[in-house]
């Protein structure tokens, strides 16, 4: 029996949702179905609200900083979720992933330094590293038979070549939902290690991970790559609370985790959101039955979607997800034009998603769609692409 309702309509607007209440701003716009930025329409389980309640209604919110049942939360869901051991003085709080990268790369990297990434990628990578002064550097994947590989002699020549001295890993990968092997890990990890490169491995999506796939987390590849290694992780995807300001960044080494905290304390940020605080420690302390429901609720999106493409839009290529609720589809074979997929999909679809484009110029012909919405939602969106491509 199922003890949560993903199928509820929840109406956003209004709320400053970035999601819902921009599209005058950023699209020019307010007619279209927003399935873009990765955040997710469900609402969170009752004991979690309720625990958060209880934080507001106390009516005191100053500086703040975690204790031991925070570490205890963190070290539980990591050891129990992915059977990895964090130490309690591993870990940093900031407000987020993103933020944390650009510390990392201010705290490891000098200017004009290369940071290799592997595009299509999250694009605040290379946003990050192009706005703090350093050269971008790009091993891009090989899109192989409908699936993402690896380019390791690429990588390597790059690494030498450009003289890399930081990787930033996207594990699981967003957008192309690969899940990386624990062998394609390692072969990344010996590359790093042989040329001296700190690598900042972002997981963020490690808990959206489907059937018949496991999740390795860089930790579990061996102590030996952990001197030049930061892990950033966050319950804001998880259990979708990006607005509380939360991030949990895993820095094994003592000399590292120096250099980042300086770079931290630098930008100006030393106590932690005290509603973020209490909403990830409840997450999770009590979350893990919702997260499991909504993965296999994302499973059957996920089949939706995979059905209805093969059925109706056999031309619109889904790129099957190993993990993530964004899903990445190809259109090469609807157009060979980007302003053309844009019309589509803006003007006659009046749809909002993340256009390749922006993920890397090679991508212009792909579309990222999150399916974490009620699956009627899925389906009118289906039907409106349905519609602007046979009409």
């Amino acid at each position: 029996m199922k003890n949560y309702d993903f199928d509820e309509i929840i109406d956003r607007k209004n709320t400053s949702s970035l999601k819902y209440d921009f599209g005058p701003e950023r699209k020019k716009r307010d007619d279209l179905l927003p399935l873009w930025v990765a955040d997710m329409d469900f609402r969170l389980p009752p004991e979690i609200i309720e625990d958060i309640e209880k934080r507001v209604r106390h009516g005191i919110f100053g500086y703040t900083d975690p204790k031991d049942d925070y570490r205890t939360a963190l070290r539980n869901w990591f050891l129990q979720r992915h059977g990895v051991v964090i130490k309690d003085n591993w870990n940093v709080i900031t407000p987020g992933v993103v933020y944390a990268i650009a510390t990392a790369i201010r705290a490891l990297t000098y200017e004009g330094d290369a940071v290799i990434i592997q595009q299509p990628v999250y694009y605040p990578f290379a946003e990050t590293i192009k706005l703090n002064g350093r050269k971008l550097v790009n091993n891009q994947l090989i899109y192989k038979d409908g699936r993402y590989e690896i380019d390791f002699e690429d990588f390597e020549n790059k690494i030498v070549s450009e003289n890399a001295k930081l990787f930033l890993l996207c594990s699981p990968h967003n957008p192309v939902g690969r899940v990386w092997t624990k062998e394609e890990l390692k072969r990344l990890a010996d590359i790093c290690k042989k040329h001296d490169v700190y690598v900042f491995a972002d997981e963020i999506h490690s808990d959206f991970i489907y059937r018949g796939v496991k999740h390795t987390s860089y930790l579990e590849l061996g102590e030996e790559y952990t001197e030049k290694l930061i892990i950033g992780t966050s319950p804001s995807k998880t259990f979708n609370i990006a607005g509380l300001q939360i991030a949990n960044i895993i820095i094994p080494n003592e000399e590292t985790r120096k250099s980042f905290l300086i770079h931290n304390e630098a930008a100006g940020y030393t106590q932690c959101n005290a509603i973020g605080l209490a909403a990830t420690i409840s997450a999770y302390t009590k979350g893990a039955e919702w997260l499991d429901e909504l993965i296999e609720y994302l499973e059957d999106n996920v089949t939706f979607l995979r059905e209805f493409l093969a059925e109706k839009l056999p031309k619109v290529r889904l790129i099957e997800p190993e993990g993530t609720y964004l899903v990445w589809l190809d259109f090469s074979d609807v157009t060979d034009s980007h302003k053309e997929l844009e019309k589509l999909i803006v003007d006659k679809a009046h749809l909002w998603l993340d256009s390749g484009i922006i993920f890397g110029k090679e991508t212009a012909l792909f579309e990222r769609i999150n399916i974490a919405c009620p699956r009627k939602v899925i389906a009118q969106a289906m039907d409106q692409l349905y519609e602007a491509i046979n009409n």
